[in-house]
């Protein structure tokens, strides 16, 4: 074959899901324009009663809980010396790094004033728990953009600072582990101002504590849900060897949550809620089941975890249930206190899966141009159409 005709067949050719994708940006640019221009009330339901909704609930506190896997993987490989768990440190930290970066685009748009995201910077409250958040996430995401960087310098052919940061990783992965802990803890903390608002089901003197250990577990799920999906897209082998242990780790994480919240719903007296079997008894027993006693139940079977689909059906409820989780306590169970019913309006939807559908297509382009998995980048002539 000649050259042009190699070119040729490496072109790019869009199928259904790129096409979807493009339509989602695209209505995500419409939308943010408008929100930009008129300001929030033109494109979404949220009021002075329900200040926070779906751009909190899913882009914020779902995208940094989903995030977790990359402290947790590096922390494994780094800390722990599980030296076997490296080929997918990559796109593990790279999913990690994308997360919060969506997560600061989606938090822009939901500032009243987002022009002045960077007081927090100069103007210090160090008594605010979202003070301490603004700082983490931005801490943070650095540490991911430097654990990433490497993988940029090596394309760029400069391997002298590629070393450098390699000899740092040891203080970095330690620093991103403290910065994680905080944050993801504190977002729990930002309920605890809410006793009397926050439904019993949900609230907790111990919800940093919550936060912390879901987002753990259901950040392992991200990874095992990372990885099909990447070898769907660039027909690359599920890394069994490599996922089991990792669900077990997530059996781990989610039954200790579980336990977790079976005692404060005991100590909020709040079983009569469930037995009422009201809206809020309905989406619990549906989160609790989703996120924490299916995934529990069939990953701890090795005949189940040893299964590619099992697996990824597993990790998928755990996914599944940590983001009916985050939007049962930024919504649901702060419904009934507000007296009010949100429902996102089309404008928070179309933002939301439109971060979704740009996160996946730059890590697609990341995955096409850089060295993210072992055998490096993935051709166009290797890719599935999407």
């Amino acid at each position: 074959m000649n050259n042009a005709g190699s070119i040729a067949s490496r072109r790019f050719r869009p199928g259904f899901w790129s096409g979807i994708a493009a339509l989602l940006i695209i209505g995500f640019l419409i939308v943010t324009t408008i929100r930009f221009t008129k300001g929030l009330g033109a494109v979404t339901h949220l009021s002075d009663q329900f200040p926070w909704g779906i751009w909190i609930g899913f882009d914020l506190l779902c995208g940094v809980g989903l995030a977790a896997g990359a402290f947790t993987l590096t922390a494994v490989v780094h800390l722990f010396n599980l030296k076997k768990f490296e080929p997918i440190v990559r796109p593990t930290v790279l999913t990690g790094f994308l997360g919060y970066a969506f997560v600061i685009v989606a938090l822009l748009l939901d500032l009243g004033q987002p022009w002045r995201i960077w007081h927090a910077i100069v103007y210090w409250n160090p008594h605010s728990v979202m003070f301490e958040v603004a700082w983490c996430v931005m801490l943070y995401t650095t540490v991911l953009a430097l654990e990433f960087s490497p993988v940029v310098f090596e394309w760029l052919g400069f391997p002298a600072p590629a070393r450098f940061i390699h000899r740092l990783i040891t203080p970095l992965v330690i620093l991103g582990v403290l910065l994680s802990t905080l944050h993801q803890s504190s977002l729990g903390s930002l309920y605890l101002i809410v006793p009397s608002k926050l439904h019993p089901l949900w609230y907790s003197p111990m919800l940093p504590v919550h936060f912390y250990i879901s987002a753990i577990g259901a950040g392992i799920g991200m990874v095992i849900l990372e990885s099909y999906l990447s070898g769907r897209t660039f027909h690359r082998h599920l890394e069994m060897e490599l996922l089991e242990p990792l669900a077990r780790g997530m059996v781990v994480a989610l039954g200790i949550y579980g336990l977790l919240r079976v005692q404060a719903i005991q100590r909020n007296h709040a079983w009569g809620a469930i037995r009422e079997f009201g809206y809020e008894g309905q989406m619990f027993l549906l989160e609790f089941t989703l996120g924490v006693l299916l995934p529990v139940g069939l990953m701890s079977f090795r005949r189940l975890r040893s299964n590619p689909n099992w697996l990824v059906g597993g990790a998928f409820l755990a996914v599944l249930g940590f983001v009916m989780n985050r939007l049962n306590i930024s919504i649901t169970g702060m419904e009934a206190a507000s007296g009010t019913r949100y429902l996102p309006s089309a404008g928070e939807i179309i933002v939301s899966l439109g971060l979704v559908a740009a996160g996946m297509v730059v890590f697609a382009f990341a995955v096409r141009t850089f060295k993210i998995f072992p055998d490096g980048p993935v051709s166009d002539s290797r890719k599935e159409r999407t």
